[in-house]
């Protein structure tokens, strides 16, 4: 079943960014009085397609990689003189450079949509509430205890946990201040705090922002009594079972299941033994634990689960917005994560933060399928956050993407003619060369993750 959720999920994320971003070409390009001759979504065999009025030729193809939009344009091939008004590369430098943008723009307008359908429909968040602050952490440095609610970081409000890491996410690689405004336990009382960064997580991968501070979040107490395996993970593979209940992990108790997930965590690749209640017996379980992550963010993984708790009601909260309060709030959402997204890049490029954060198309398949399974909203969420992605890479200035053509085109329209054949040819090149590196280096950090 996760299959075909991973199937259908990339399938459907590809077709919908892909097609809206071409979309975008394609409909600026008409206004422009371009001719278009054809718009495929995917490369290779066509397995569906048709024409339009203007004899424009839709395509449906095989491979659902990508997609294009192809206009009439005389780099390409000789063009009829009677066409030549209608040609791309006889339409003035600013019409040139909107068609170029129109693709990436049309990234940005869905993201917004989709976040702005998301405001309205509303989520149920958990309140960020401290439930322990690990010894010596800069949390516990910084006055951090269990029982206070996390109100605001950086001076921007959290309304719940995904907000909080969201806004620590920010400051990865970074050394400085960084403020959390919290309410004290029992009261409307709100105190700030400050933690000391130095270097925050530079350079590691899959770094996990709220761990790393020393804060482990409220959570209800969840006896040890396993629900669910990773078909591929250590816990199967040991034998254990459904309904067991874990007494002991290399002889010291456990009571809560947040105790197992800790002590995994710091037992990386190691054999352990579990003590373990089945049915009417008690037996004990060797597992050789796998490890995840590299370096600083190395942990153990036991690959089992338990059932998820009811949360008690005053700890959840519904965040809705209405129709004209959700247009702020996508609007917010799609600039927060552009610029998320822009300043990882700058920060994977000075080494601030890991080149092994760097996703591919493993990666992004596993995530479509996971948000699909999970529910509409994640879906949409996950649309949202790729179209946004797109679009901030598309406009990098590096040729053979649109950033690219966007930077040949402002630099004729600044200099009054455009660059000659030759210099755009070595721009390819090396636009190529680039792509396919980044392509690969994707590649390797996703079959790293498998």
């Amino acid at each position: 079943m996760s299959a075909l959720y991973m199937f259908f999920g990339t399938l459907i994320a590809l077709g919908v960014l892909v097609t809206i971003h071409e979309f975008g070409h394609f409909w600026v390009a008409r206004r422009c009085g371009v001719k278009v001759l054809r718009f495929s979504v995917g490369f290779g065999t066509p397995l569906l397609r048709w024409h339009d009025r203007q004899g424009t030729e839709f395509v449906l193809a095989a491979i659902p990689l990508g997609g294009y939009v192809k206009m009439l344009d005389e780099r390409e091939g000789e063009v009829p003189p009677e066409l030549l008004e209608q040609a791309f590369t006889r339409k003035p430098v600013r019409q040139r450079i909107a068609i170029v943008a129109a693709g990436p723009l049309a990234n940005f307008i869905l993201a917004f949509v989709f976040f702005w359908l998301l405001a309205m429909l509303g989520s149920q968040q958990v309140r960020p509430v401290i439930g322990a602050v690990e010894p010596a952490s800069l949390a516990a440095s910084a006055g951090l205890v269990a029982g206070q609610e996390l109100v605001a970081v950086d001076g921007e409000p959290v309304s719940g946990w995904a907000a909080v890491n969201l806004q620590l996410v920010r400051r990865l690689g970074e050394s400085g201040t960084l403020e959390v405004l919290v309410r004290e336990a029992g009261s409307n009382v709100e105190t700030a705090h400050q933690l000391q960064l130095h270097d925050w997580l530079q350079g590691v991968a899959e770094p996990d922002p709220i761990s790393a501070l020393g804060v482990r979040p409220w959570r209800p107490e969840i006896a040890p009594v396993l629900a669910e395996f990773d078909p591929e993970g250590p816990a199967l593979a040991a034998g254990l079972k459904v309904g067991d209940r874990l007494l002991a992990l290399n002889g010291a108790p456990l009571t809560q299941w947040q105790q197992v997930v800790e002590q995994v965590r710091g037992l990386a690749a190691q054999r352990v033994l579990f003590s373990v209640r089945r049915g009417d017996q008690t037996i004990e379980v060797p597992v050789t634990l796998a490890a995840r992550g590299e370096d600083k963010a190395r942990s153990g993984y036991l690959g089992a689960g338990v059932q998820a708790p009811e949360w008690p009601a005053d700890m959840l909260r519904e965040v809705r917005f209405n129709p004209a309060e959700a247009v702020v709030e996508g609007l917010q959402r799609t600039w927060t994560m552009s610029v998320l997204t822009l300043n990882s890049m700058k920060k994977m490029l000075i080494g601030e933060l890991s080149v092994k954060n760097l996703s591919g198309p493993i990666t992004i398949a596993k995530v479509a399928g996971a948000s699909a399974q999970s529910g509409f909203g994640d879906f949409l969420n996950f649309l949202a956050y790729l179209s946004i992605s797109l679009g901030v890479l598309n406009l990098l200035p590096i040729p053979v993407l649109d950033g690219g053509h966007l930077l040949f085109y402002l630099v004729e329209w600044a200099r009054g003619r455009p660059l000659s054949e030759r210099v755009q040819g070595w721009g390819m090149q090396i636009g190529i060369s680039m792509i396919v590196g980044i392509m690969l280096l994707a590649l390797v950090n996703d079959l790293g993750r498998l």
